[in-house]
């Protein structure tokens, strides 16, 4: 099993979702985070002034799947995501070693 986390622009959050349960994903986890990677921040106009503000607002969407779908949904989130400017967001895949669903005590590929 793989966990997938991309970090992606929040207006592009419904779109990725939409496409995610198209491609067979039954479940997700989706956090407002804040962050910031090379563009380092943002300048923003408040009341007349400006002024930077050091993290950007993102949202973190987890996705565990089969290995066998893994591929697929990387490939799905990262051309769903994708605009082409800067802050895109990223995708990190990493092995899980066991999921447990807690009503059923299924395990494995059988909780997800």
């Amino acid at each position: 099993m793989k966990l997938i986390i991309a970090v992606i622009k929040p207006f592009k959050l419904d779109e990725v979702r939409e496409a995610l349960s198209a491609a067979g994903v039954q479940g997700m986890t989706v956090s407002e985070v804040k962050g910031f990677g090379r563009q380092k921040g943002q300048t923003e106009i408040y009341r007349g002034a400006e002024y930077t503000t050091n993290m950007v607002p993102k949202i973190k969407i987890e996705v565990v799947v089969d290995d066998a779908e893994a591929a697929k949904v990387v490939e799905t989130i990262q051309q769903t995501a994708h605009t082409g400017s800067i802050g895109d967001g990223k995708i990190f895949v990493a092995d899980i070693g066991q999921a447990v669903r807690i009503r059923t005590g299924e395990t494995n590929e059988t909780a997800l």
